[in-house]
């Protein structure tokens, strides 16, 4: 199942719905961890994010394994594999309501790699978007929390596009 949100309140109570005892969550976008000290006493989350301030928030909240970093990066990715090759839920959260394509190519490189049974999303643009569309004839539907069309295994190679809209991730 894929969850799409944009207020906060309701990103967290789809998460706090869904998450199991001894579950593994991977979290994009933890920031200083306010989404992660609800979830993290019930399951074990691997969380994510570039911001300084994150670094310090999240070395005290039991049962999370922090990575500093740029979720588009490749290597952040392999490093999040090295921990766990798959997750039962992958809550990505990043910048609320920018960039939905930048959002939307995150959730495919790590539900693809991840292959979650659930993904909560909280991104303002693919909620309107998803609510504006008008639904053909054709049904494409998953109940996994990933893009059952994207069933290959292992790390999706490098998405070349982030360049072109992120030139600071260049080394």
């Amino acid at each position: 199942m894929i969850k799409l949100s944009y207020d906060v309140k309701k990103y967290r109570r789809d998460l706090l719905e869904l998450v199991e005892t001894d579950d593994t969550v991977i979290e994009l976008g933890c920031h200083v961890g306010g989404t992660t000290k609800l979830i993290a006493p019930e399951c074990r989350v691997i969380a994510v994010d570039n911001s300084p301030e994150a670094i310090d928030e999240m070395k005290n909240i039991e049962n999370v394994e922090f990575i500093p970093g740029d979720v588009r990066r490749h290597e952040i990715i392999a490093e999040a594999y090295k921990i766990v090759q798959s997750c039962d839920i992958l809550a990505v959260d990043l910048g609320g309501g920018y960039h939905p394509d930048t959002v939307f190519k995150v959730f495919y490189i790590w539900s693809s790699t991840f292959k979650p049974k659930h993904t909560v999303i909280r991104n303002r643009g693919l909620l309107e978007f998803f609510n504006s569309a008008s639904v053909g004839d054709e049904d494409y539907r998953t109940s996994t929390g990933y893009l059952e069309s994207y069933h290959d295994s292992g790390i999706p190679p490098l998405i070349k596009e982030f360049d072109l809209w992120t030139p600071k991730l260049k080394k």
